[in-house]
C-alpha cells in the first residue's frame, strides 16, 4: 500500500473550529510522551545525566503539547500563558551544550505535537537523533586536550620572572603566569601558569627539566579547570 507523504505532514487537530476532542488530546499527549521517551534515551547514550533530567525530557514535550493546546490560536490566552511563564524563575546549574540541544528538541516536539502535526514530529525526532548519535559516535569536534593548569613551588631566592623561559619556549605554545603565592613564611613561592603544550607526549620531559630548575620542589600539573567547558 502506497503511503501518502502529504497526509502525514498534516494536522490531526481541527484549525476550523478551534476545538480539541478527547480522541485528538489523548493522541497528542500519547505521542509527545512517547516521543519524550526517545529524546531522554538518545540523551542517555554514552552521556552523564541525572535522574530528574532525563524525567523532565520525557514529560517536557507533553506539557508544552498541553499548552498549545489550550490557547489553540486565541490570542487573548497566548499573552496570558506568555505572562504566567514569565513570572516563573528556574535556578539550577548553567547546562552542557548536549542539555540544551536536548530542552529544545523537547520544546520543539511538543509544540508539533500540541499543534496535531504527529507525523512531522516522529519524522523530525528520527532525524535529529540519528543525527546526535553519529556525531556522538564520530570524532567530528574532538581536538587534542594539550591545556595544562601548571603549579611550581621554587625557592625565594629564584627570580620566577624568566627562570622557565628556556623550557617553556621548548615545550609549548602558550604560557601564562596567573597566580603567584608565598607560602613557608614567605621562603617559597608558589606559581600558577596556563599552558598549552606542544605534544601531550612531551609532558613529563618537561616536568623533569624544571624539576632541575625548582630545587626538585612541588611540581603539579593538571587538566586546565574551563578546557573542556560547554556550558550556553
Amino acid at each position: 500500500m502506497e503511503i501518502n507523504m502529504i497526509t502525514i505532514f498534516q494536522s490531526i487537530a481541527d484549525t476550523t473550529t478551534g476545538t480539541v476532542t478527547i480522541q485528538t488530546f489523548l493522541i497528542c499527549i500519547i505521542a509527545s510522551v512517547v516521543l519524550g521517551v526517545v529524546i531522554a534515551a538518545a540523551h542517555m547514550y554514552r552521556n552523564t545525566y541525572t535522574k530528574s533530567f532525563v524525567g523532565t525530557l520525557v514529560l517536557m514535550p507533553a506539557i508544552v503539547a498541553l499548552v498549545i493546546m489550550l490557547v489553540n490560536g486565541n490570542l487573548g490566552a497566548g499573552v496570558a500563558v506568555m505572562g504566567a511563564f514569565s513570572l516563573v524563575r528556574f535556578r539550577s546549574v548553567p547546562g552542557t551544550a548536549r542539555e540544551i540541544n536536548s530542552i529544545f528538541l523537547a520544546m520543539a516536539v511538543g509544540l508539533a505535537c500540541g499543534m496535531g502535526y504527529i507525523g512531522a514530529a516522529v519524522v523530525f525526532v528520527i532525524i535529529m537523533e540519528l543525527v546526535n548519535v553519529v556525531l556522538t559516535l564520530s570524532s567530528f569536534g574532538d581536538r587534542p586536550e594539550l591545556e595544562r593548569s601548571l603549579r611550581i613551588t621554587i625557592p625565594e631566592s629564584l627570580d620566577y620572572t624568566d627562570v622557565f623561559e628556556e623550557i617553556f619556549d621548548k615545550y609549548v605554545t602558550k604560557c601564562e603566569l596567573v597566580n603567584v603565592k608565598t607560602s613557608s613564611m614567605g621562603s617559597l613561592f608558589k606559581l600558577e601558569y596556563r599552558i598549552r603544550l606542544k605534544d601531550s607526549g612531551t609532558e613529563k620531559d618537561m616536568i623533569d627539566e624544571l624539576r632541575c630548575r625548582n630545587g626538585n620542589l612541588e611540581i603539579m600539573c593538571s587538566r586546565a579547570a574551563n578546557q573542556a567547558r560547554e556550558e550556553l
